[in-house]
């Protein structure tokens, strides 16, 4: 069995286990919920315990035809390629390898520690490669990724959400830091690699020394825009100006702007702030966001930017969509404060009917909330973008049982808060407008080629809990309470949310919403809401919806994070997978099958369409280089054998 040290624990256990969740006393309560604007599930009843009174699933594809609900439940029973399915769907796997469909082939691109620059060291198994070389290689746990054409040359910008101490500092017991130069070490292979890539007779390579090459880390000059920008809630004693601060942290999804930029987006970045000093009394807003004084990494033992007792203000600093400029290595990324401080996900840009820029925004935390920012100007190409992130409106959700839901403005009337309070402490103002409290929401992804959008609600093993009587909440008092939108007590398979914006215009104020899926176990739990739903069978069943994109054909390509064990409730459901849905006819099939112990995260596409480029984070070993080698977190280039189209 493996050994569960602070830095192996999900971040979720982490956070549960320095701050456990309130609670609220009467959970006896009768829940009746119409799932969709059809009544999926037909509502259910909850009656202190919801999961006993889930039965018949009824009809999933509220927005489809008889005929394709039937095309829905069927798919993925048959083994041959058909419809908008150009594979042969894989099974499961359990091994420690990538597997994709016949006619398909997968290289690594870049793994971490493979140089960007020729004046980085050889990446060394043995240390897990030098501190002091560690902001000129490819980066450690790759997330989200987007590719820019910049000229002739293709350029991609992906994530480093966070480090594996026991591989990154093999060295120390147990990845302990010993030094402050371990802690450097961790600082630098974090954040944002941006790099030239190039295919040859050999396959797709990262270009050594190519003027676009860029490490950005938790050490880099960052500038601090939007309403929050030069707030007291944002000074320090190293920058009192509160415009300035250093590093962006746990970089998760990610996002693409029309003008070119990439959107990076901070998560988990309480678990960097903490404090030696046992008579530091916390700020009451650390609560909500999870920073306590014990950290996952110690930094706050040699680097003293993040002893909270030493900069109070500093976490307050993180937990942005920050903007980067691809296309120049020497411009500063800039934090959108106006897109709120939250656990962000990714960041989903769409343009609305009027030409307003809208950001869709999930909140990765048990019981928090899906955002959405619309600018206040219209974007016009070729225009000036400086501000079009800074000055809108950012509203939260709130889903209705009926299937129908509305967007919740956060502004100073409806919340009672300054500007730069919202900005800053973002999920209190979402508490206070009454937004409905979700599953973890994770990615979003807008369809190109219709009105809609999707977020994956990936699990959420609290919802409905009762203990001793009194049942969970959030970190803010919200309670989880079974509803329609989550619609399963104790969610630990999670589920893809899909809404439609009212007068077709994402800018709007109103939406109607259903289920485009349930994720479950059919085999293990036949005739309950955790079989999942009827586009869910036994060939392509899964759990934990995380990564998420639509491919310029409206096929909806899915990653997962979830267990596993491929034991108990996850039976059958083998390692984590990328699958394709097709949001018509809600058919979905297994596309690929990642390593054991991996996330499937990360998915761009050449600008020939030609190469699928997806990311494998946190492999067990051996992947990708063999026995007695570290694992190594990597993104891997996947074509198909006659270089036709892939999505």
């Amino acid at each position: 069995m493996t050994e569960t040290t602070p830095s192996t624990l999900s971040f979720d256990a982490w956070d549960e286990l320095q701050t456990p969740p309130p609670a609220v006393t009467d959970f006896d309560r009768v829940v009746e919920a119409a799932l969709s604007r059809r009544g999926f599930l037909g509502g259910i009843l909850a009656m202190g315990s919801a999961a006993a009174a889930m039965g018949s699933l009824g009809a999933l594809m509220s927005s489809t035809s008889a005929e394709a609900q039937t095309a829905a439940q069927t798919a993925g029973q048959g083994a041959g390629q058909g419809g908008r399915f150009a594979f042969k769907p894989v099974a499961i796997a359990t091994d420690g390898t990538v597997h994709v469909p016949e006619g398909y082939t997968w290289k690594v691109l870049a793994r971490w520690g493979d140089p960007l620059f020729s004046s980085a060291a050889p990446f060394s198994h043995e240390t897990g490669g030098e501190a002091a070389s560690a902001d000129q290689v490819f980066g450690e746990n790759t997330d989200g990724m987007e590719l820019f054409l910049i000229g002739n040359r293709q350029v991609i910008a992906v994530n480093h959400e966070y480090v594996n101490p026991e591989i990154n500092l093999p060295k120390t017991d147990k990845g302990t830091p010993a030094s402050a130069e371990d802690v450097m070490k961790l600082q630098k292979l974090q954040g944002v690699t941006v790099m030239e890539v190039a295919e040859g007779e050999n396959g797709w390579s990262i270009v050594v020394d190519s003027p676009f090459n860029r490490r950005i880390t938790h050490l880099t000059p960052m500038k601090i825009s939007g309403p929050a920008a030069g707030s007291d809630l944002l000074k320090t004693e190293a920058d009192p100006t509160g415009t300035q601060s250093l590093g962006t942290f746990n970089n998760c999804g990610a996002g693409k702007t029309p003008w070119g930029t990439y959107l990076t987006c901070e998560e988990n970045f309480n678990g960097y702030f903490g404090t030696t000093d046992a008579a530091f009394k916390l700020p009451d807003d650390y609560k909500r966001y999870g920073i306590v004084a014990e950290t996952r990494y110690a930094y706050e033992k040699f680097d003293p930017r993040f002893d909270v007792a030493k900069n109070p203000n500093e976490p307050r600093r993180a937990g942005y969509v920050v903007e980067i400029d691809p296309s120049d290595a020497s411009s500063t990324p800039v934090k959108r404060t106006a897109l709120g401080r939250i656990k962000h996900e990714n960041a989903a840009v769409v343009i609305a009917r009027d030409g307003r820029v809208v950001v869709y925004m999930g909140d990765d935390e048990r019981g928090e909330f899906l955002y959405k920012y619309v600018s206040n100007d219209v974007y016009v190409p070729g225009g000036d973008t400086s501000k079009l992130l800074d000055e809108g409106v950012l509203s939260v959700a709130r889903f209705s049982d009926d299937g129908t839901g509305e967007w919740l403005a956060l502004t100073p009337e409806t919340t009672g808060m300054a500007a730069d309070e919202i900005a800053v402490f973002t999920r209190q103002a979402a508490s206070k407008v009454g937004a409905t409290t979700m599953d973890r929401p994770e990615w979003v992804a807008v369809n190109p080629v219709a009105i809609e959008a999707y977020c994956c609600l990936t699990n959420n093993t609290r919802r409905g809990e009762v203990k001793d009587g009194k049942m969970r909440t959030n970190a803010g008092g919200d309670e989880m309470t079974v509803n329609a939108v989550n619609p399963r007590e104790k969610n630990q398979y999670g589920q893809i949310v899909r809404w439609y914006p009212d007068q077709e215009d994402h800018a709007g104020t109103a939406f109607r919403w259903d289920l485009f899926l349930m994720a479950g176990n059919p085999v293990v739990h036949k005739d309950s809401a955790y079989a999942g739903s009827p586009n869910i069978n036994e060939g392509n069943m899964f759990n934990s919806p995380d990564g998420m994109m639509f491919d310029t054909t409206g096929l909806l390509w899915i990653q997962t994070d979830g267990e596993d064990t491929n034991e108990g409730d996850f039976a059958g459901q083998g390692n984590n997978q990328m699958l394709a849905g097709d949001p018509v006819t809600g058919r979905i099939e297994r596309f690929l099958t990642g390593p054991k112990g991996s996330e499937v995260t990360g998915l761009t596409w050449s600008a020939d369409r030609r190469t699928l480029f997806v990311g494998i984070q946190h492999p067990d070993a051996p992947f990708p280089d063999g026995e007695g080698k570290l694992p190594r977190s990597s993104v891997i280039a996947i074509k198909r054998q006659d270089n036709a189209l892939v999505g």
